[in-house]
């Protein structure tokens, strides 16, 4: 086995050198992760950062470009970064999920990850994909058009970064360890942040809020990210509109809200239009959480200033936001959001030729001898898809599927819960809150359209699960409450003009169908986007087979890390 993976390294280094050689344009991005001092937000202690920025340094690149980010660590615990977004096609070799496409980098180690972008437009975000690290090493993707064309709306004045992210004054690392010793959930946040600022509401962070300086009359272009760890968000702007032209760097059709929602995972394209008197007005962010499960109830403000007016507000007024457990408000944002069908890589899938529905569950696990159980009855909280709470391999499951090396994963995880019942009703027994654990996969033929339905339950409590595909974009064709019938809720279905997604939101005890082409063969992450859910088990791996010609997975890099 290690003869031929000799072997097959050596003849990738010849193809990536020639490749290198008949490179028209390459564009090369240095990230070093390391600790650096911060001394905002109220704490003077260090932080785990790429080029000692909070929030991290912005990609840019134009439609269809590759580039190469070539990632040192510097810091004191192993590390991965993945790509959020970009479809990567037949390259999961850099999409950076731990444990699933690559072993992590090694403090003292780097790599050299390929970014192919192929239909994405607009905004993405990259992140750290191992253990929480992501809490602090994140940062924005802006992709543009083809040089010589231009944006489907109005060309703004100018564009800004907004990244909503969550603080602990506790070491992130320090929180992980202690969420998954006791087996109970999390401690909250102790702040909600834009642009790594909480806002005049946290005395400490006052003089640094961050402040969008605006003139009258023009149009400014956010690119909002929501890099928060657990938290859905409501965002707004008092006395303006904003109107959202993309999601998910997939153009959509123009929508004027006075709010909008955002997941972990999810970015949004909006304008805001300087049409209001020159003063100072808030951005700000709230959490939307439907569930019974305690949250960070704060509100994080960023300023808009016009340039006009000389002087700083002393208390803007802030935004109108819906109730935080306002299920009907966010998901009538939802439904709204149609896609620019002018811009769509190709047709919504209409003849359906893999069908799957997976439950998201929170779960609980037996107290084992010598563990800490915290969790409800002396229990450890859990989580799975379609029953199973997958159990993360110590070698990746990539490497394991392209050299053939047996026992890393299985396949066979279920395309239909295993076991029916009352999804969503209000008292379900309880010998339905234990988990099966394993490794499980599902394989899915090169070429299949593909219908994938996320059905929530109330096990243990109800709540909205983010669910990104990785490899993919999504059309998001349904969202609706209570348990999915195959029979009635697809005549509900948008098969006109849905939006297109990596990152789809499954309503509190409801469900979220979305319809996809599995034409990226390779190895692809599943998961729920609120960390203490994927810490969990609420995951699951779809590898796609190779096609015919060039459509197959492309060959490891050199520098792949070891395990």
């Amino acid at each position: 086995m290690w003869l031929s993976r000799k072997i097959i390294f050596l003849q990738t280094l010849l193809c990536f050198f020639l490749v290198e050689i008949n490179c028209k344009r390459l564009t090369e991005y240095k990230f070093v992760v390391k600790e650096a001092p911060y001394t905002r937000l109220c704490s003077k202690k260090p932080i785990l950062t790429v080029n000692g920025q909070f929030p991290g340094p912005t990609i840019t690149a134009y439609y269809g470009e590759t580039i190469y980010v070539n990632v040192h660590n510097e810091g004191n615990s192993n590390i991965t970064l993945h790509w959020h977004g970009v479809q990567q096609p037949r390259n999961p070799w850099s999409d950076g999920p731990e444990y699933i496409t690559q072993c992590p980098i090694k403090p003292g180690g780097k790599f050299r990850q390929k970014l192919i972008f192929s239909y994405e437009e607009g905004t993405l975000w990259w992140h750290a994909h191992s253990d929480w690290e992501r809490a602090t090493v994140h940062g924005p993707i802006f992709i543009y058009p083809r040089k010589g064309e231009s944006y489907p709306f109005p060309t703004p004045d100018a564009e800004v970064a907004i990244v909503l992210g969550e603080w602990w004054k506790s070491q992130v690392k320090d929180v992980y360890e202690e969420f998954i010793r006791t087996g109970e959930t999390s401690n909250i946040s102790d702040a909600i942040t834009i642009n790594g600022q909480p806002g005049d509401f946290f005395p400490c962070s006052k003089s640094e809020t961050f402040k969008l300086n605006v003139q009258q009359g023009k149009t400014y272009f956010l690119r909002i990210v929501n890099a928060a760890m657990n938290l859905n968000l409501f965002f707004s702007v008092s006395k303006h509109n904003l109107t959202v032209v993309g999601a998910d760097s997939g153009y959509t059709k123009p929508l004027t809200r006075d709010y909008i929602v955002i997941t972990p995972g999810q970015t949004v394209d909006a304008l805001l239009h300087a049409n209001q008197k020159p003063s100072d007005y808030y951005m700000a962010a709230r959490a939307y959480s439907s569930g019974s499960v305690p949250f960070n109830n704060a509100t994080t403000t960023a300023r808009i200033h016009y340039m006009e007016n000389q002087a700083s507000t002393k208390s803007p007024p802030l935004p109108y936001f819906p109730d935080y457990n306002d299920t009907k408000a966010a998901f009538d944002y939802y439904v709204s959001l149609k896609g620019l069908t002018e811009t769509y890589p190709y047709q919504v899938p209409k003849d359906i030729t893999t069908h799957i529905l997976t439950t998201l569950s929170i779960n609980t696990l037996p107290c084992l001898e010598d563990q800490i159980c915290a969790g409800p009855n002396g229990t450890r909280l859990a989580s799975s898809m379609n029953n199973i709470s997958f159990n993360t391999p110590r070698f990746d499951i990539l490497e394991a599927y392209y050299y053939h090396i047996n026992g890393v994963y299985h396949r066979g995880f279920p395309r239909f819960p295993p076991l029916e019942f009352d999804y969503t009703a209000e008292y379900l027994p309880l010998v339905l809150q234990t988990p099966k654990k394993g490794t499980k996969v599902a394989v899915i033929k090169y070429g299949s359209t593909v219908e994938l339905v996320f059905q929530g339950t109330n096990m243990v409590t109800g709540i909205d699960h983010p669910i990104h595909v990785h490899g993919f974009n999504l059309f998001a064709v349904g969202f609706g409450f209570g348990n999915f019938d195959k029979e009635k809720d697809p005549m509900t279905y948008n098969l006109i003009d849905p939006a297109l997604v990596n990152t789809v939101l499954v309503p509190n005890n409801g469900w979220a169908s979305v319809r996809f082409h599995a034409l990226n063969p390779g190895v692809w992450f599943v998961h729920c986007h609120l960390e203490r859910h994927l810490s969990w088990g609420m995951e699951t791996v779809f590898i796609v087979t190779n096609g015919e010609g060039d459509a197959t997975l492309l060959p490891p890099p050199p520098d792949m890390p070891l395990c």
